[in-house]
């Protein structure tokens, strides 16, 4: 069902049903800072295989999503000085970092090579849900080969009713996606240019190298 979240009832009552369907095991697609997504519990592995799935099938290990820089640290197994520097300056917003996760975690999120995507949206309707749901596993809310949704409702027209809520809240105001630095290795690696540009990433971290791919 869609949710229109630019009406105040019709927003509590879709942040409330999709905060239930992740509980659920179910997915989600709610907006972020860059384009739409499509989220299930990060800690359900049959929710995140249904992910997968409904996006037409691939083990890449999806993005993780919070609603606060506090759950990083219960994520991560070490977290270096550059990764809290650009949390600090980046968070919320448009910023991914790869770091090491904690081999204790319950999780199967694909093919991650011990390592985890995280990122935390700015968006309200987003930030509200997971601050309820907790880590969520999110990728762009379209098929694979197919052009990432800016609205809910062109996320509906592909993904159809794989996906238990959509929450609408108008058009991406800056369709672009997140910058991704990788910070597994001994200096922090531009993995994608995005919508923060590498020049001020180094206002932050100066050695960051440049290693683009895709």
């Amino acid at each position: 069902m869609l949710y229109d979240c630019r009406s105040l009832a019709d927003r509590d009552r879709g942040i409330a049903a999709a905060i239930e369907a992740v509980k659920n095991g179910e997915l989600v697609v709610l907006p972020t800072d860059t384009v739409y997504g499509i989220g299930a519990d990060a800690f359900t592995p049959y929710a995140v295989k249904a992910l997968s799935d409904a996006k037409g099938g691939t083990r890449q290990a999806p993005p993780v999503l919070i609603g606060s820089r506090h759950t990083l640290d219960g994520l991560v197994f070490t977290l270096p000085r550059s990764a809290r520097d650009l949390v600090e300056a980046f968070w919320p917003g448009a910023l991914t970092i790869v770091v090491e996760h904690s081999p204790s975690l319950s999780w199967d999120l694909g093919d991650d090579s011990g390592t985890v995507a995280v990122r935390m949206p700015l968006h309200p309707v987003a930030l509200e849900v997971l601050r309820e749901t907790g880590p969520m596993a999110v990728a762009s809310a379209n098929k694979v080969g197919q052009p990432a949704a800016v609205t809910a409702e062109a996320a509906r027209e592909q993904l159809g009713y794989t996906v238990r809520a959509y929450l609408e809240a108008g058009p991406c105001p800056d369709p672009v996606p997140s910058t991704i630095v990788d910070l597994t290795g001994e200096v922090p690696r531009l993995l994608r240019a995005g919508a923060i540009p590498v020049e001020k990433l180094r206002d932050v971290v100066p050695d960051i190298v440049e290693s683009q791919v895709g």
